[in-house]
């Protein structure tokens, strides 16, 4: 088989990103890269749906060079901000806080967040909120500027999964200050955490993944929301459907945000 020209491997790779890279990566030059979609594929960031399957695969060099090209690669010229590529499981990929700056051109707010919020994630830190600051202000490109000094101040390194991320940005873009990603909360000696809360009203506010389907998980979802009830806490549950619809979204929160104040 010839997945690119000049290329010749023994297997139908066309759907498998890895293997598409490594044997690409036999024909590039030394000082190349893959960057912005594909390195966020390979690095496991999270990506909407239709970049996540995406089999493009993006290659950038060092300008004046010649970006490039051929059937199933997207080429960059691009101007380097020192660390710009590292060795990621045997290939020269771009470094994390590169990608995400490149990111910024094609993910909305939201998914740059998330992104971000993968990237920094206190348990298994690919970069550091410090990190992607300082990328942002030695980053030669224009596109998506915008976005990463506003996705800047949104980032979290307690976010644990892309829906908790994009929830949160949606909730701070409507003024709801005071929110903490996954908050530790002690109840007779009792450890729970909740994936977003407003201590101030004592709200905890949970993303339903189809995780919490399972029937161990719905009973331990119960117990805790009871156990957390008895202290004061009232709990929300917020699915992938309610996403679709911020705006309503917020004001069924602002209405109970509203309801404990007046309790107070």
């Amino acid at each position: 088989m010839r997945p690119f020209h000049g290329v010749r491997h023994p297997t139908a790779i066309a759907f498998d990103l890895t293997a598409r890279c490594r044997a690409y990566a036999t024909k590039m030059p030394r000082e190349s890269f893959f960057n912005s979609i594909t390195a966020a594929q390979l690095m496991g960031l999270p990506l909407p749906l239709a970049l996540e399957q995406t089999t493009t695969i993006h290659v950038a060099v060092e300008a004046p060079a010649f970006a490039p090209a051929g059937r199933g690669v997207r080429g960059h010229k691009v101007q380097l901000m020192g660390d710009d590529a590292r060795m990621w499981r045997g290939m020269r990929v771009a470094s994390p806080t590169r990608v995400w700056c490149e990111l910024a051109a094609v993910l909305s707010l939201h998914d740059l967040v998330a992104a971000g919020d993968y990237l920094v994630a206190w348990e298994l830190p690919l970069c550091s909120i410090a990190d992607l600051r300082d990328a942002v202000a030695r980053y030669p490109g224009r596109r998506g500027r915008r976005h990463l000094e506003s996705a800047l101040v949104l980032l979290s390194d307690r976010s644990e999964s892309p829906q908790e991320s994009r929830l949160r940005v949606i909730l701070a873009l409507a003024g709801i200050t005071g929110l903490v990603a996954n908050l530790r909360i002690t109840v007779r000696g009792r450890r729970f955490r909740a994936d977003l809360a407003l201590p101030t009203w004592k709200l905890a506010i949970e993303y339903q993944s189809d995780y919490h389907r399972d029937p161990g998980q719905w009973r331990k979802d119960m117990t805790k929301r009871e156990i957390l009830a008895t202290v004061g806490w009232h709990t929300m549950h917020v699915n992938a459907d309610d996403l679709k619809d911020g705006v309503e979204l917020v004001e069924r929160i602002l209405v109970v945000i509203s309801s404990r104040r007046h309790a107070d």
